[in-house]
């Protein structure tokens, strides 16, 4: 079988596939905007589901009515369709991926098409399991750290003297015994700011074995380059971890734990990978041992060790 048989492709001219391109731009933004309109309509469910992990961790410390508010008259209608736009990519998603894939297919030969379609699979499971721990593990540990630091409110009593030692008409003033309270008056957008922002942060990391997987499989990367490269790699992770999370420290190492995981994995995958090519070369009679490749130097080696024995 020749290489023009092997491939899909066609021998359309280039305006053919512009048309073509623009064709499935236009179905997946259809999809997009559909989708943004659907969700809009269930968008205070979708906000309800959202700010859950706060409102668990409200009344874990103590708070038996959770209140959220805002502070503009289009604060809440805003918020309302940025959830709108976040749903409706995820819903509409399975439409734009299948418009890519039907865009890019016709250039793959059928061995290609048969290694990227599981990629283009994973990349959305992988990204809903990150989304996932972020919304029942990691968002409920970061607020439930955050809001825990109002249980401080009951030291600020030690700290403040007491009013009623003062002189005159200031002691007359009813005062509490408790010390000033602190109270958490949160406002809806910024906290889901905080919900998304681990949630989409989560959902791409969690791309990193698609992502290094897809390279070894394309020859750019090796199971024992990246091996060698783990310490920076740890490094690099933390960064990004400080960079995606709200700015604390319990929120960048749950990042790094959960994705670390996740390179050696990436590490597992491509050493198959390389195992199952080689395996395909030497059925061909096509693989070198890196020792073959230089015989000469070989036999340097055996000459050199020769005078050293004789000694």
């Amino acid at each position: 079988m020749t290489k023009s048989e092997d491939i899909d492709g066609s021998a359309a001219p280039l305006i053919e596939h512009l048309a073509e391109l623009r064709n499935r731009l236009i179905w997946a933004v259809s999809s997009y905007i559909v989708a943004i309109l659907v969700c809009f309509l269930v968008a205070e469910p979708i906000l309800t589901f959202m700010l859950t992990p706060i409102e668990e961790a409200m009344r874990g410390l103590g708070n038996p009515n959770p209140v959220m508010q805002y502070t503009a008259p289009q604060e809440y209608f805003f918020t309302l369709v940025r959830i709108s736009m976040v749903a409706g990519f995820a819903v509409s998603f399975p439409v734009i991926g299948y418009q890519l894939w039907r865009f890019i297919a016709p250039g793959l030969y059928r061995s290609e098409k048969s290694a990227f379609l599981p990629f283009l699979v994973a990349s959305p499971v992988l990204f809903l399991s990150g989304a996932a721990f972020s919304h029942y593990v990691v968002t409920p540990i970061a607020m439930r750290f955050f809001l825990g630091f109002a249980d401080a409110s009951s030291v600020v009593a030690a700290i403040i003297p007491s009013l009623t030692d003062l002189p005159g008409d200031l002691a007359a003033v009813p005062v509490e015994d408790h010390g000033i309270e602190i109270v958490f008056q949160g406002k809806v957008n910024e906290t889901l700011d905080i919900s998304l922002k681990l949630l989409v942060a989560f959902g791409l990391c969690f791309q990193l074995p698609v992502l290094l997987t897809l390279m070894g499989k394309a020859g750019l990367v090796t199971a024992a380059g990246l091996g060698g490269m783990r310490k920076y790699a740890v490094v690099l992770i933390l960064l990004v971890a400080a960079l995606v999370t709200p700015p604390d420290v319990m929120s960048q190492l749950i990042l790094f734990f959960a994705v670390y995981p996740l390179y050696e994995v990436s590490i597992f995958l491509i050493r198959r990978i390389e195992k199952r090519r080689e395996a395909e070369l030497r059925a061909e009679g096509l693989w070198e041992d890196e020792e073959e490749d230089h015989p000469e130097d070989a036999g340097a080696e055996v000459a050199a060790e020769g005078p050293k024995d004789a000694k």
